[in-house]
């Protein structure tokens, strides 16, 4: 059978009594519990103790929730405070707008806290969560499609997304189906997981560079799958500010895994205090996990 198109959802929101249970919301739940539960694997299987990952997250998840609402408003302030908007709105954050970078830099400065107090190496927790984080955006962005935001051009194609009239831009109001951009960013964040696994595996990456490696491959992912979107944003020197964030972020984990490669070459293996290290993963000595008593 030929698929005509995708449909949209008759309904983003389902009542549970007088509890509104969102699937944006729920999306970007499941997509956090996935992340924990995927990076707290891979922490035990370098040596570290179970529930540090959880412990972590305490830290990070608050923290990334509020720089993703952040970017979201700081570079589209118009949405809230133009004249006729209501400001309030930039705290409805079921509402959707979540910008990833501000979800992964002040996620990372939560996370960064949590490990300086728990005594663990953060670049250390950053390469164990890596994949987890790629599968947990993957994951979030079906909440998109149900809201349906941020799809891209108008399309003919066998697999474009249906968008009601009530969610199309304007001057889109005769377009009935679109380009699903939410679908592209989905399947690009599952591949980014899998490279980060196998290029870890592989060239045994390690202080941070797993960690580099998906950003860059989500970067060069996000720019592409940027140029297709059709909803309002702004610009800086010309260019979606999404786009210019992108690029840039690229080229700085460029510069770190190149950075990071010459430093230390080898890979982090978390050993608990009293344990021993393979030489060969260049760990000797590291004790990026304290072992509380």
């Amino acid at each position: 059978m030929i698929i005509a198109s995708i449909p949209s959802p008759d309904r983003g929101v389902w009542h549970l009594g007088p509890l509104p249970v969102r699937a944006y919301a729920l999306a970007i739940l499941i997509g956090v519990v996935v992340a924990i539960w995927v990076g707290e694997r891979r922490w035990v299987s370098r040596g570290g103790t179970p529930g540090t990952v959880g412990d972590i997250a305490i830290w990070a998840v608050p923290f990334g929730l509020v720089g993703a609402r952040l970017y979201h408003v700081v570079t589209d302030p118009e949405l809230y405070f133009a004249a006729g908007r209501n400001p309030w709105a930039a705290l409805y954050i079921w509402e959707g707008g979540l910008g990833i970078w501000g979800a992964i830099s002040m996620g990372c400065l939560g996370g960064y806290l949590g490990c300086r107090r728990k005594g663990i190496s953060f670049l250390a927790i950053a390469d164990a969560l890596a994949p987890g984080i790629a599968i947990a955006q993957a994951i979030g962005r079906w909440g998109n499609y149900f809201n349906q935001e941020l799809y891209g051009r108008p399309s003919g194609l066998p697999w474009a997304v249906e968008i009601d009239p009530a969610h199309r831009e304007p001057g889109m109001q005769q377009q009935a189906t679109y380009q699903p951009t939410f679908l592209y960013e989905s399947l690009w964040d599952l591949a980014v997981a899998g490279l980060v696994i196998l290029a870890e595996r592989r060239f045994k990456l390690g202080y941070g560079r797993a960690f580099a490696v998906y950003v860059m491959a989500y970067c060069a992912g996000r720019v592409w799958i940027e140029q297709l979107r059709v909803d309002t944003a702004n610009h800086l020197v010309g260019i979606r500010i999404n786009v210019f964030t992108s690029l840039v972020l690229f080229l700085l984990a460029l510069a770190f895994f190149v950075i990071q490669g010459r430093r230390h070459p080898g890979r982090q293996v978390v050993v608990p205090q009293g344990g021993e290290a393979d030489p060969q993963d260049g760990a000797m000595g590291e004790r990026p996990e304290r072992v509380d008593p």
